[in-house]
């Protein structure tokens, strides 16, 4: 059997990291096996339809690496991709059901279904449905004369189409995650398949299309776990062979609970993959993160190219429980990534955010060794500007907490090393020079290091931390630092 499986986000929003961790695994089992990767649009919900969401869930596939087989923009034999081009063929598939006696037609009323709700309440009923009890009190093709559905089809009436749910039955079935799953048929109401408008709902939609699309495994959320005996019970009325589940354990807040948009926000963590893009962050590095969040190759190791993880992936090393989301860990991820990288693969990305920014970079050797001095120090490859930005343009500020370190001698001090490095020729204007002079200025003043290293980074950057200050005083040259000191000393004094 050729392994298929399919990616079938809804463009209701933004792609979730949630959701890219889902495509992740869906394509990462699908290389291991040498199977196809399909994208699939669920826009049955037109209501919801959010412009734009389409193509931000392709570009971030695209980012993160992961080659589509199969979808919108890569039709295959078995399309339309998109749900919506694919309405015709639910109602057929709905009439079936219907004819099968698996599902009704339905023409209550919102109000209608309002008002049993509330009497069922009433009667001490605290979760009242539209199931296998209620709808024999209801308005339906089960309850009506034959010849007035026929009427009301023929008037063109509103109607849904339901799922005959069995009264007492138990839906079982075999998840690769979790193992035997099972559910009471007690518990679920019957189900719209087809809404008032034409159009399927997630349910019928996502069955039809798996069984025709040839998609042999259903990796998914673990929200979606709810809704899989009501597939079951689909495939079992259609007479057709489920696909091999799998459902993927919550990603988990660090303070608790599933990673809302809301939890994710106050905990500073970027919640959509557009985010990420925007962010700078390193694909690589998301996806190495995003990989381990839930899985493990059963090792040590914690580094993958996607090519390994490819060759790594099974789904019998994902956990049951819950993944804990851990900003840390992806920059620690994100820092391995970033000292990878080559200055000179770093270069053009670091001239194009400075540039942005409105700084000059200079010449491409000055860039180039601007790189080299923070390379070690960064986790995101735009802290390049933000922490190198006083190598491109004189600091108009001091940072407030750099301050802090600005002591009642710290002029004098500055004042003192300035002494000593003024009188140094370009030539001499060195790194190990500039060094020498320091520690002769705190051996001199019998005072720390810090003493006098502090306000002088302070006085030439602006900030209290950084790259080694001295080749950072060595390549932005005498003039330049002598300038810098003269006018902290003013500012500050």
């Amino acid at each position: 059997m050729s392994v298929r499986v399919r990616f079938a986000p809804s463009p209701t929003g933004f792609l979730h990291i949630g959701g890219l961790r889902t495509a992740l695994y869906n394509y990462l089992f699908a290389r291991h096996h040498g199977g196809t990767f399909v994208l699939r649009i669920e826009d049955t919900d037109q209501t919801r339809y959010v412009e734009g969401a389409e193509d931000d869930i392709i570009r971030s596939l695209e980012w993160a690496g992961m080659t589509i087989d199969e979808g919108p923009n890569k039709p295959g034999e078995v399309g339309p991709y998109r749900q919506s081009e694919r309405k015709a063929m639910y109602l057929d598939y709905a009439k079936q059901l219907i004819e099968s006696g698996n599902a009704y037609y339905a023409f209550d009323t919102p109000e209608e279904i309002d008002e049993m709700r509330e009497r069922l309440k009433a009667s001490g009923n605290p979760s009242p449905s539209y199931d296998s009890i209620t709808r024999q009190s209801m308005k339906n093709s089960l309850t009506l004369p034959k010849d007035e559905v026929e009427r009301r089809l023929a008037a063109g009436d509103d109607y849904v189409v339901r799922l005959k749910v069995p009264r007492r039955e138990t839906v079982k079935f075999e998840d690769l995650i979790r193992g035997v799953v099972s559910f009471e048929t007690a518990g679920l109401d019957d189900q719209v398949l087809m809404k008032s408008d034409g159009m399927p709902t997630y349910h019928l939609a996502n069955v039809v299309d798996d069984h025709t699309m040839g998609i042999t495994h259903v990796i998914r959320g673990e929200e979606w776990l709810s809704s899989a005996p009501k597939h079951m019970l689909l495939y079992k009325a259609f007479g057709w062979e489920p696909p091999t589940m799998a459902h993927l354990p919550l990603i988990m807040s660090p303070s608790g609970g599933k990673l809302s948009k809301r939890k994710a926000e106050s905990e500073g963590i970027p919640v959509n993959t557009k985010d990420y893009i925007a962010g700078n962050y390193e694909p690589e590095a998301l996806v190495n993160f995003l990989a381990y969040l839930g899985w493990s190759p059963g090792d040590d190791s914690e580094i993958h190219s996607l090519q390994e993880l490819c060759e790594l992936f099974t789904l019998d090393r994902v956990s049951k429980g819950g993944a804990v989301f851990n900003h840390k860990k992806l920059m620690w991820y994100n820092e391995h990534y970033i000292r990878e990288t080559s200055v000179a693969d770093l270069a053009p990305r670091v001239k194009t955010l400075a540039e942005e920014a409105g700084l000059d970079t200079k010449s491409d050797e000055y860039l180039n060794t601007v790189i080299e001095l923070l390379h070690e120090r960064v986790s995101k490859v735009d802290e390049f500007v933000a922490m190198g930005s006083f190598f491109f343009e004189t600091p108009s500020e001091y940072d407030e907490n750099a301050l802090k370190k600005w002591k009642e001698d710290s002029p004098a001090m500055v004042a003192a090393y300035k002494a000593k490095i003024e009188v140094l020729s370009d030539d001499e204007f060195k790194a190990a020079a500039l060094k020498t002079a320091l520690e002769e200025t705190v051996a001199e003043n019998e005072v720390g290091f810090g003493k006098v290293m502090m306000p002088v980074r302070i006085a030439t950057t602006g900030q209290g931390f950084g790259p080694d200050l001295f080749p950072a005083l060595e390549l932005m040259g005498k003039d330049e630092v002598l300038s810098r000191i003269d006018t902290a000393l003013e500012r500050l004094r």
